[in-house]
């Protein structure tokens, strides 16, 4: 199967058709507000509408907390490579305050493990969530990427250009207030069906250290994918948002990235 019939499978899936996204038919919260766009190389990307927080906000992983529900939810859908044996229903929710971006994740899985123990380990082997995006509408001025396993342990750099990356300070990643509904070390593997959850609060002005950064505003924009993988896990995969066309899993593709819309 060519990538290109598997990006129009795969969006089957998240526009609710009759192919099954997860084991069972997976479907987000409430109306799915992410609609499609073309990029400039005429691939269908997603759009994304970004709520305000109407107050200060105390991040947290309970997906039921009243501020939470009120944020449309979007599916991570897409998968790269072979069709998976395992692909985990995963959602995404962000929104901004003046001085921050939130974000959380919610993940009905199995085969689930947290075995990196230092920030800026190798997060994306584990049971992992990541959250890549350039502060602005221009992915040639460079990107971030935010990778949490379900503990809560994360990767964070800046790229210049794909895959250019430079470390984000361990000061800095100790700003970022992370939460999550697993132990921090999940090991061994736990097979069996659960669900887990991590969210973050990210200071604009950190982002600002590394690169320029528009600052949210009504009818900003910002490009950006959100993504689900486990590389190291029993059952590998490798799960997108916004569909990338691509004969193998990498998620260092910017061109690729939707389009983040602030209200």
């Amino acid at each position: 199967m060519s990538s290109r019939v598997k990006r129009k499978e795969s969006l089957a899936r998240v526009r609710g058709g009759s192919t099954e996204c997860t084991e069972g038919n997976a479907k987000p919260e409430g109306e799915d507000p992410k609609r499609p766009f073309v990029l400039g190389n005429g691939i269908e990307s997603m759009k994304l509408l970004v709520k305000r927080l109407p107050v200060p906000f105390t991040v947290d992983a309970d997906w039921s907390n009243p501020v939470w529900r009120e944020i449309p939810a979007v599916l991570i859908g897409n998968y790269m490579g072979e069709k998976p044996g395992h692909l985990p229903k995963t959602e995404a929710k962000i929104a901004y305050e003046e001085t921050a971006i939130c974000l959380m994740f919610r993940v009905e899985d199995r085969y689930v493990r947290a075995v990196a123990e230092e920030h800026q380990d190798t997060v994306c082997g584990d049971s992992c969530v990541e959250f890549f995006f350039t502060p602005g509408p221009d992915v040639s001025k460079g990107y971030f990427n935010l990778e949490m396993n379900c503990g809560g342990t994360i990767l964070f750099h800046f790229n210049s250009t794909p895959r250019a990356g430079i470390e984000i300070s361990e000061d800095d990643c100790e700003r970022i207030v992370k939460t999550h509904s697993l132990p921090r070390i999940v090991d061994p593997e736990i097979k069996e069906s659960l669900t887990w959850s991590v969210a973050c609060s990210i200071p604009l002005d950190l982002l600002s250290k590394y690169c320029p950064v528009d600052r949210p505003k009504r009818g900003g924009l910002w490009r950006a994918n959100f993504y689900k993988c486990g590389d190291h896990t029993s059952h590998p995969h490798w799960l997108t948002w916004s569909p990338v066309d691509y004969p193998k899993p990498n998620f260092h593709l910017p061109e690729s990235f939707g389009l983040l819309e602030f209200e």
